[in-house]
């Protein structure tokens, strides 16, 4: 059976040797906690029938967004890696991603890969192209024995708790049978309503209208809310404890009801204009809020990534494809109409995420060590590697402390880098926590409670779990 190596004693832990000898204790402490993953993209059907991985590229390479970003940007074509319907050999995905492996050095989705090649799947040869096929069949054997299975891994892994994201109208049966299976660990599904909120999504009215038509609802806003109520109910009895929201601009308006009905037939009529289709959204994104305090969902929001940032590859490949990019972002006031509404609410949740790092310190730790309602979340997508989660510490303790953060947040599609992404975040807080004992700034003791906290205690009562 595949045994997951030793990790190196010292990686990532602080140069200074007073220091590192600090963090190796502090972080020998939850190495091999049981890992506690509150969002994330796992297809709950590949546990539900534990399917077997396609091959190594489909695994490591063609869904990872991350590695074709950086493929595509040294000139390789995302056709030729199998993205967007496009059929690609697997083998010679593999080679075009050996033979540029070189380009991921002191890259987060290197170290990940390097994590899950050595540690996960047994690989023990520097990835190049001359050893690109001896480590694809490597790879592709281990791929067709039960130890590298989905549920195999998970249980492997130690995973306590998985969440993944799902589609409102998906009738949750993957999770049914996952429940009942005997698997060694919670998997969760998650509300994401997108699509039925965003008149600027594609295929917002059919969308909206098969909600409706789902439910037998009526075509007026109350009759759309008691929907989406409805579907959210459908996930809380299939064990959800959260709902999320990826925006571009955390931005909510605050309007009557009869407003909001006008509006919500103006943008089902196709006649509303930007503006309006933009307070529209505001406006439910703050109705989400209302049903979270009245059905005790945990409110993820995800801001300030611009999507499909080119056209043109957008449309040959889809989304996912590479080209969503960060933005500048304003919660502070973007979010004042909901918070004056529902921010000191006590049963309500609200995980404020952010890839603009500016408003760590300015905005969240701020609004954070106010708002009873509010947690600052861990460092997401272009922010989840080891610098910037130590900038991210920094940024928002000194306001905020260590209690209202959201617990580490591995948000991710990629199922053999769990362990690394998670490994790397109780690696990062313990050369912090490390740090502040050595200047004398924390004790020991509380150094050890804090991290012993982080890694599970705090995202179990942030996500109510």
């Amino acid at each position: 059976m595949l045994q997951t190596q030793r990790r190196e004693r010292d990686r990532l832990l602080p140069a200074d040797r007073r220091v590192r000898d600090i963090a190796r204790d502090l972080y020998e402490r939850v190495a091999y906690a049981p890992i506690i993953s509150p969002h994330g993209h796992v297809p709950a059907g590949w546990l539900a029938d534990d399917v077997k991985f396609q091959d190594p590229s489909a695994l490591l390479v063609t869904h990872d967004h991350y590695v074709t970003r950086l493929l595509h940007s040294a000139g390789v074509d995302l056709a030729a890696l199998g993205l967007g319907g496009h059929t690609a050999d697997p083998r010679e995905v593999w080679r075009l991603f050996a033979s540029n492996w070189h380009l991921f050095t002191g890259t987060a989705s290197g170290y990940w890969i390097h994590e899950a090649l050595t540690d996960v799947l047994g690989v023990d040869r520097q990835l190049t192209a001359d050893t690109a096929d001896e480590v694809y069949d490597h790879i592709d054997a281990l791929l067709k024995t039960p130890e590298c299975r989905p549920r195999a891994l998970f249980e492997r892994f130690g995973i306590e708790v998985l969440a993944t994201t799902d589609d409102p109208l998906d009738n949750l049966d993957a999770h049914a049978r996952i429940a009942s299976s005997g698997l060694h660990g919670r998997v969760l599904p998650t509300f994401r309503p997108d699509r039925y909120l965003n008149p600027e999504s594609e295929g917002f009215v059919d969308s909206v209208s098969s909600l409706l038509d789902t439910t037998g609802r009526a075509a007026s806003f109350s009759g759309y809310l008691n929907a989406l109520r409805e579907r959210r109910q459908h996930f809380i009895q299939h064990g959800a404890v959260s709902t999320d929201h990826g925006v571009e601009e955390p931005f909510t308006v605050d309007m009557d009801e009869r407003e909001a009905d006008l509006l919500f037939q103006e943008v089902l009529s196709g006649t509303a204009t930007s503006e309006k289709k933009r307070a529209f959204l505001g406006h439910m994104i703050l109705q989400m809020a209302r049903m979270s305090v009245e059905d005790g969902l945990v409110m993820t929001l995800h801001a300030g990534v611009v999507r499909n940032h080119h056209t043109e590859t957008f449309r040959r490949f889809g989304s996912d494809s590479g080209h969503d990019f960060p933005r500048s972002t304003d919660f502070v006031r973007g979010l004042r109409p909901l918070l004056e509404r529902y921010g000191l609410e006590r049963n309500f949740h609200l995980v404020l995420f952010a890839v603009d790092e500016t408003v760590y310190s300015r905005e969240l730790a701020p609004m954070a060590s106010f708002y009873p309602s509010v947690y600052v979340g861990a460092p997401w997508w272009f922010l989840d590697a080891p610098d910037a989660m130590a900038r991210f510490r920094s940024a928002v303790t000194e306001s905020a402390g260590f209690s209202r953060g959201s617990g580490f947040i591995d948000d991710t599609r990629a199922f053999l880098s769990i362990p690394a992404r998670h490994d790397t975040a109780r690696r990062t807080d313990a050369g912090f926590l490390a740090r502040l004992v050595a200047e004398g700034r924390i004790g020991i003791t509380a150094a050890e409670n804090i991290i012993d906290d982080i890694v599970g205690p705090q995202p179990k009562r942030v996500f109510k779990l």
